[in-house]
């Protein structure tokens, strides 16, 4: 399985950030290439579904995932359910009392909130990406695709968290990413 996690302070209570992650169907506003997230059942809890459609170059794509586990308010987890193996979380995590009174950054200013952190965490097994999942221009392979596209997997997920963190603080500023990858791919 490939791994990234992208993780970030947000300057925010964790409860309002994790009420905010559990509304899977705002993150079409944060992604270039994911064009809308439908509800297929479910309030947002385990069991909850979602249609997310996808589209890049001349594809598009609908993947299906679930909720799988929530624990409020500090994860979410997810899985896709049809096509390929993928599958991660949101993890809130408050700061620790005595690290937010020792910032004395312009961050610290973005909000009377102490920061939490914040990270998305995706593992998932290109090599079990279905090929008749996708219905592909003539002349175009499967493979071709996965090579193109694989690699914009890290781009997507760093964009999804600093737009987030901006709606979260309600202001635009830098946002500091720690981006872990285990892939050979991304």
């Amino acid at each position: 399985m490939d791994e990234l996690v992208v993780r970030t302070e947000v300057y925010a209570d964790p409860v309002e950030v994790y009420e905010f992650l559990l509304d899977f169907p705002q993150y079409a506003n944060y992604s270039e290439y994911l064009r809308e997230v439908r509800t297929v059942t479910g309030d947002g809890g385990p069991g909850t579904r979602y249609a997310l459609t996808f589209a890049w170059w001349k594809i598009s794509y609908t993947a299906r995932s679930e909720v799988t586990g929530v624990d409020p308010p500090a994860r979410i987890d997810w899985e896709i359910t049809k096509d390929i193996d993928a599958g991660g979380c949101w993890r809130v995590t408050p700061a620790a009392s005595d690290d937010a009174s020792d910032d004395t950054s312009d961050d610290a200013d973005q909000s009377d909130d102490a920061p939490c952190e914040v990270a998305l965490e995706v593992q998932f097994d290109p090599g079990s990406a279905s090929s008749d999942a996708l219905d592909l221009p003539r002349l175009v392979s499967f493979d071709w695709v996965l090579k193109k596209a694989v690699p914009l997997i890290r781009d997507e997920a760093e964009q999804v968290v600093e737009r987030a963190v901006q709606d979260l603080e309600g202001s635009r500023r830098d946002v500091d990413l720690d981006v872990y990858v285990d892939s050979d791919r991304i």
